[in-house]
């Protein structure tokens, strides 16, 4: 299934894709597409439904972030061997995980604030695992019983902020609309390997990132069993897996985002984004 909220911000619907790609309301099914809607049984209930019997929702509708009530954004370092290449790191012995903050959360179409003093906005397309119930402790083998589907993420970065700032990461990577997500929550039974999808990016028209989920060092069975290890996975929570080469930072020399730019990522079977950089109104 592809899960979506629609509708304007703080007021999206939630709704689900039928056979012909029209968008039906789910309203009267669940509240919302959030933690609470992603265990087995509510799936399994949504399933069950007569899609067809649904109201339309108009295709020209904002959609919203697919998941709704996040409560923990992880993401993933360093996770392509090729990227890890472009940016002169080594390839990790284990994830190198950081959080981007839930307020960058934002709807896939939406746009891309530029910050105060930022120098260095670049792009990362990446692949998105959310939780569907949760998860202490859990192996590997066991991981996918605990992931409700997939998703698409733009983990916008500001690389002077992230890397010449001092500090961790995380103040490079949590600006207002720095983490849009979707357009679709698609079940995990309709992604057949996630290992095998391919992921890309353009700016402007110009192709930068183009690769496979292949090229993953970890993959999500690995990363949900690790992450178990440190905290508990909850519910709608979504771990952001790392992007593949092609960012701005790698390119020689470096290209970065400014205003008015456009942004177009997608990977294959999880839709696609669309982003124009807009500039900072605070």
């Amino acid at each position: 299934m592809k899960l979506l909220r629609v509708g304007e911000p703080g007021a999206e619907r939630p709704a689900i894709v039928d056979s012909d790609g029209k968008y039906r309301d789910l309203s009267s099914v669940v509240a919302d597409i959030d933690g609470a809607a992603l265990s087995s049984e509510i799936l399994a209930n949504i399933a069950g439904t007569d899609i067809s019997a649904l109201p339309e929702i108009a295709s020209d509708s904002r959609i919203g972030a697919c998941v709704n009530g996040v409560g923990k954004f992880i993401c993933i370092g360093l996770n392509y061997v090729d990227h890890c290449e472009e940016t002169g790191a080594a390839v990790p012995e284990e994830p190198v995980v950081f959080m981007k903050a839930t307020s960058a959360i934002t709807g896939p179409n939406d746009g891309v604030i530029k910050p105060k003093g930022s120098e260095k906005l670049d792009w990362e397309v990446e692949m998105g695992i959310v939780i569907g119930r949760d998860a202490r402790y859990v192996s590997e083998e066991d991981a996918m019983d605990y992931v409700a589907g997939f998703c698409v993420v733009h983990d916008v970065s500001e690389r002077n902020f992230q890397l010449e700032r001092g500090g961790q990461w995380d103040k490079g990577k949590g600006c207002d609309t720095f983490g849009p997500i979707g357009p679709f929550l698609v079940t995990r039974d309709e992604v057949k390997n996630p290992l095998d999808l391919n992921i890309w990016l353009n700016v402007n028209g110009k192709e930068f990132q183009n690769s496979s989920t292949k090229n993953m060092v970890f993959g999500p069975a690995k990363l949900v069993s690790y992450l178990s290890q440190f905290m508990s996975l909850q519910a709608g929570d979504i771990i952001s897996t790392g992007t593949p080469p092609g960012v701005g930072l790698g390119q020689k020399p470096p290209v970065y985002l400014n205003e008015g730019d456009e942004v177009h990522l997608g990977i294959e079977g999880l839709g696609e984004q669309r982003q124009k950089v807009l500039p900072c109104p605070y």
